[in-house]
């Protein structure tokens, strides 16, 4: 009975683990597809500001975080209020360690707006994979981890396919009608400004949590 159980459990986790990989692939996909889409609307009127919707979405983040952790608390809102008063505001130094990556994801999560308004969805997401090789490499530096010869050789194929969506072809003479080629400069430098500042702020991140006791979702809040 016990095997069962364990085998039920087991085969649970497998498909959340799916589950999750769909949804993320879902999201991933869907939000470079709708800012694409939002920054490169032709309508009358003054287009929305991307600092606008950097806040709108850290407010969301900000905001199920706080849930989390009330469900963590039992749901009780006094516990959570004690909670978010003992980590945050009695504890401003550990709360400030965190300005440098906020900052950090504050530009990049700006620039990614201004990639997405120069470059065209598929260039933009291949090349954003970037953020993958820049993690790596301050994994390395930072965090003294140890990358294995498949690793790396998964590493140079994604810089090898980078370098091919950038490469010249007859089919971009249509794409350069739509932007000029100091617009897809700009897009580019965007996104290689946005993955070596995501693989610096995201390996930052995770010394901080693998220094402190506290949960994910508190350090979520006070960054």
């Amino acid at each position: 009975m016990r095997a069962d159980k364990e085998e039920n459990n087991q085969e649970m986790s497998t498909n959340l683990k799916y589950l999750s990989l769909g949804i993320l692939v879902f999201q991933t996909t869907s939000l470079v597809l709708t800012m694409r889409y939002s920054r490169t609307l032709k309508e009358e009127g003054p287009r929305y500001l991307s600092s606008t919707a950097v806040v709108l979405a850290e407010l969301l983040k900000i905001l199920s975080c706080i849930l989390l952790v009330y469900k963590d608390s039992k749901c009780n809102l006094r516990t959570l209020n004690r909670v978010l008063h003992d980590e945050i505001l009695n504890k401003p130094m550990e709360t400030l360690k965190l300005a440098i990556p906020s900052g950090i994801y504050t530009l990049q999560n700006n620039l990614l707006y201004v990639a997405l308004s120069n470059l065209d969805a598929a260039t933009y997401q291949v090349t954003y994979q970037l953020k993958i090789l820049t993690t790596a490499l301050f994994s390395v530096s930072m965090l003294s981890k140890k990358l294995g010869i498949y690793q790396w050789l998964s590493l140079v194929i994604l810089m090898t396919g980078v370098a091919f969506v950038q490469w010249p072809s007859d089919s971009q003479a249509t794409a350069a009608k739509e932007h000029s080629a100091g617009s897809q400069f700009v897009g580019l430098m965007a996104v290689l400004i946005a993955c070596f500042s995501s693989g610096f702020a995201g390996v930052y991140f995770e010394k901080i949590l693998k220094e402190t006791k506290q949960s994910v979702w508190i350090r979520n809040i006070q960054l």
